[in-house]
């Protein structure tokens, strides 16, 4: 590590702007992103006394080797590039102030023609609406039982919908009369997307005029004796009674809002939010993160930034109600009204009902951080104590932060195929997982284990040594960190003796010698070591061990799952193999078409002309070739005479 004297700019190299600043390590990765109202107040901040620092920023500036920064016009520019910064180098120092899970909403595929009622997670799509989050799916599914009695609007997927129109059909819900079953033409394009439009205003907070339209229904047919009628209005009416029932009332002049409140100690924080939506709690959310060297308010704007900002970030609501305001509010208030397209009221309640739901918000945050606080007592003394264990009996110069293990899956040394897995602080890090397909390129082209890891090793460490050669270890481009340029402290390969020979080989034969190499035995859980006749044993109940079990299982976990895709494509894809003519693109059209290669085989010539990309001649050689049938005779059109193309020339 190198100290904080070395790289510190002088100050007055340093701007007084506004603007984004970033911190990199010796080998050019980008540690930490951070905006600032002026650089030079900032960064002169973080080059004082190490022991004056927070432990955090201590360890940050620390593992720093140089500093860079760019100059914006306002603070809402540099609120947009430190967001856009965070997204793009995924800093190791910057925590992220909200969950990494994906949650439920309730979807409706109004860009469709027949829009669809649905549970979608992941980023927002263009032309549809969503309700929620839920914090389970079950949830969503329950709601859509109860409503779709009152508005029998689409819930099938494009090809049970397909199905059913080809058949003339429907399927279930449309004989029990919870769809209306526009695919056999019950209802009309129109009719239907007004039942959706109906159930979107519904969810929307618009509730008490359709409950009262039924009652006047129900009421019309009472009095004409349509009792049966009458009895089914008033089912439907108790059905979105119940819906209406799983959402509380909190606001009776129909507020949108997202209210906020946090619980933190000295290491963590925990965050909770209420979804206010027409009134009623659509959706609850929580999570626990680690605290960073910020103040409250500091939390608060990197909070809201995190949540609000991206493709994948949560719709702004009309009022944002935070426990206390970021220091720059009005600049990231400026930001949320640009998200949303309008003002939005940023502020903290300080009277009534709101301010009654934000001590609601902040008791079920603090309850949360304390339920936490009891798992997390263990896990962070697990994680630590393992580090420092596998440090001390491996004898490495310094704690294996980051450790890469490897693993090799086939069947009889057919469809061979590599899995790297990487743990950072003892945690897993999917995103850096990378996946080999094994070629053979070793000196005899063997395929086994041995040769095998050899390959995966050498490929992975030839990219790292070309990607460390470049400037910076960065894109030239995008200014990114390129895939393989940062090294492992430490390499665990799933096997015995032969697999961390040869994995050592690998590494030493490009003159790395700065990576430790271990192996992980399944048979007696034995941690072999190069050039060691005997293995390691560790304590059964070592940390150290648990963690190289941990990514050992991972690592097997990811290269049979690759392999199994691999399989299982090509024995599906094998008869389309080495047809003339048939490339990969031209395969996979036929594939999507048709669904199998059993259609593909039934299939007529002029079914398979209806593929893009496939000509009379190409459906004729297909047919011959999946079928076996002989090959259309050719006619010399000079002399009418059959051509036997077999034949050998006597030229």
């Amino acid at each position: 590590m190198a100290h904080p004297s070395t790289y510190r700019p002088r100050p007055g190299e340093i701007p007084t702007d506004p603007g984004v600043y970033r911190f990199r390590d010796k080998d050019g990765r980008v540690i930490y992103v951070g905006k600032a109202k002026s650089l030079r107040s900032r960064l002169s901040s973080y080059f004082q006394d190490i022991g004056q620092l927070h432990p955090r920023t201590a360890s940050m500036v620390l593992a720093g080797a140089s500093v860079e920064w760019t100059v914006v016009t306002t603070e809402v520019e540099a609120l947009q590039l430190e967001y856009s910064w965070i997204k793009e180098f995924d800093p190791r120092f910057n925590v992220k102030y909200r969950d990494d899970k994906s949650y439920p909403y309730l979807a409706v595929t109004m860009g469709e023609e027949f829009p669809r009622a649905q549970v979608m997670r992941g980023a927002k799509r263009k032309g549809t609406r969503y309700f929620g989050p839920y914090a389970h799916a079950w949830a969503i599914r329950e709601t859509l039982d109860q409503a779709l009695r009152v508005f029998p609007m689409r819930t099938c997927s494009a090809g049970v919908f397909k199905r059913a129109s080809q058949v003339g059909r429907p399927c279930l819900l449309g004989y029990i009369d919870k769809c209306s079953a526009p695919c056999v033409e019950r209802v009309d394009a129109e009719h239907h997307r007004q039942i959706a439009e109906d159930f979107c205003d519904f969810m929307a907070g618009e509730s008490s005029k359709f409950v009262k339209r039924l009652e006047r229904q129900m009421k019309a047919a009472s009095d004409e004796l349509e009792f049966e009628q009458a009895a089914r209005l008033r089912d439907d009416i108790g059905a979105l009674q119940r819906v209406l029932e799983k959402s509380a009332v909190v606001f009776g002049d129909g507020t949108d809002a997202d209210v906020f409140a946090l619980a933190d100690d000295e290491l963590e924080v925990a965050v909770q939010v209420f979804h206010v939506r027409g009134g009623r709690i659509r959706g609850q959310r929580g999570w626990v993160a680690e605290k960073e060297f910020e103040t409250v308010p500091e939390v608060v704007g990197h909070l809201l930034q995190q949540l609000y900002g991206g493709e994948e970030g949560e719709s702004v609501p009309r009022e944002v109600l935070v426990p206390v305001l970021p220091d720059d509010d009005q600049s990231l208030g400026e930001w949320l009204s640009g998200l949303r397209g309008s003002r939005v009221d940023l502020r903290v309640p300080q009277r009534g009902d709101k301010r009654t739901l934000m001590e609601t918000v902040a008791r079920n945050a603090t309850q949360s951080l304390a339920r936490h606080k009891v798992a997390r007592a263990g896990d962070l003394t697990a994680r630590s104590q393992a580090l420092s264990q596998l440090q001390e009996v491996l004898e490495l110069d310094e704690s294996p932060l980051r450790i890469e293990c490897y693993d090799i899956s086939h069947v009889q040394g057919t469809q061979v195929v590599g899995s790297m897995v990487v743990f950072e602080d003892g945690l897993p890090r999917k995103g850096e997982y990378r996946r080999f397909i094994v070629r053979g390129e070793g000196e005899t082209g063997a395929t086994d284990d041995t040769a095998a890891m050899h390959e995966v090793l050498t490929r992975r460490f030839r990219r790292y040594l070309k990607d460390r050669d470049e400037p910076q270890g960065l894109d030239e481009e995008t200014g990114r960190p390129t895939r393989f340029a940062y090294p492992p402290q430490l390499v665990v390969v799933d096997g015995g003796l032969p697999q961390v020979n040869a994995a050592a080989r690998a590494i030493e034969d490009l003159g790395i010698v700065d990576v430790a190499v271990v192996g992980l035995a399944k048979r007696l859980e034995e941690v072999w070591v190069p050039g060691q006749d005997f293995p390691m044993v560790l304590p059964r109940t070592s940390e150290g061990l648990y963690l190289l079990q941990r990514l050992r299982d991972e690592a097997h976990r990811f290269a049979i799952t690759f392999h199994r895709q691999r399989r299982s494509k090509a024995m599906t894809n094998s008869a389309l193999d080495g047809i003339p003519g048939l490339g990969d693109v031209k395969r996979k059209a036929l594939l999507r078409h048709f669904g199998s290669v059993k259609r593909i085989r039934a299939a007529s010539p002029e079914e398979l002309l209806e593929v893009p990309g496939i000509g009379r001649a190409l459906a004729e050689v297909l047919q011959r070739e999946l079928t076996g049938a002989p090959a259309e005779p050719t006619v010399n059109l000079m002399t009418g005479e059959i051509v036997d193309e077999h034949r050998e020339s006597n030229d």
